[in-house]
């Protein structure tokens, strides 16, 4: 038995030692520019110097980050990483009917890399400065209330506040954050949540403003912007989690060769002064946290899915 182990550990690690013998592809299964994407680009360099090989992001979008997880799910290189917003992978499950792939059964979690709260945002012409003059708007006008997509944390976080508040607003979906803000930021739909790290250069520019931020506590950046919760809706805490996904059969060694790199690069001062300066934290798991906190994910956003009867066909 202690042969069989031992033997069995050698093997586990030379896969890791022969692993990587090609290009690396992340998948990011959103289009470029939203927080998933920011993050892929800033960890793909260092990543390829620590692996000595060529790494490539792949913005793989289509069906709100389906269409890249699932071939990330099928994929049998060896080769392939999903870098997304784990939250809303884990909500997927519960708004959609059927599924070309299980998350929980398909594939494991590697590492969390970041976490940013979302900003609750407005084009700048909306005249509310917070979140109960917004609400007593939203009762008054038509407002467009543009989501990442239909499912994703930042359309849930936005149908809990409704229901908190009740406000009035119709949502509008996109294939990704960064068209979310684009059409925000145009005029085009007037209220927006959406992660820090791709929204917040919108609203230092001015191109936005922002009402509450789905933090506990406030954030530094943005010190005098009261939370959601300070704003009557009470305990609301919610945000987008970046972390790194592999398919399921891909082996332990391999597996944590990934989250021992990664958590170093993602730590890297220089990495992480660049998210931070945008407002995401840097906070990583061990592959083991990573799939307790999916499963705690899962299991909490099928009851807000629930209670808002978001489904899709």
């Amino acid at each position: 038995m202690i042969l069989a182990a031992a033997l069995a550990a050698l093997a586990f690690h030379a896969a890791a030692q022969q692993w990587p013998s090609k290009p690396i592809r992340i998948v990011v299964p959103y289009p470029p520019g939203g927080s998933s994407d920011i993050i892929a680009r800033a960890i793909s360099q260092p990543l390829s110097e620590a692996l000595k090989q060529t790494v490539i992001v792949e913005n793989r979008a289509g069906a709100n980050g389906n269409t890249g997880t699932d071939a990330v799910a099928k994929s049998n290189d060896g080769h392939t990483l999903l870098l997304c917003d784990t939250g809303a992978l884990a909500i997927t499950p519960s708004v959609y009917k059927q599924l070309p792939f299980d998350p929980s059964k398909d594939l494991r979690g590697v590492t969390m890399l970041a976490y940013s709260p979302h900003l609750l945002v407005v084009h700048p012409s909306v005249p509310a400065n917070n979140l109960q003059e917004l609400v007593a708007l939203s009762h008054k006008e038509k407002l467009n209330f543009a989501v990442t997509a239909i499912g994703s944390a930042p359309h849930l976080a936005g149908v809990a506040v409704e229901k908190a508040t009740k406000a009035e607003w119709t949502y509008i979906p996109y294939k990704g954050g960064s068209q979310a803000i684009g059409d925000t930021v145009a005029g085009q739909t007037q209220v927006l949540m959406n992660g820090m790290l791709a929204t917040l250069p919108m609203v230092q520019s001015g191109k936005l403003k922002v009402l509450g931020v789905s933090k506990a506590t406030r954030v530094p950046l943005l010190a005098k912007v009261p939370t959601i919760a300070e704003q009557g809706v009470k305990g609301f805490e919610s945000g987008t989690w970046q972390g790194v996904l592999v398919p399921a059969a891909t082996p332990p060694a391999v597996v944590n060769r990934l989250a021992t790199e990664l958590t170093r690069i993602i730590r890297l001062p220089e990495v992480r002064e660049r998210l931070v300066s945008q407002g995401a934290e840097v906070y990583t798991m061990t592959p083991t946290e990573f799939s307790a906190f999916f499963e705690r994910e899962r299991k909490n956003w099928a009851a807000v899915v629930a209670a808002g009867g978001v489904k899709i066909d």
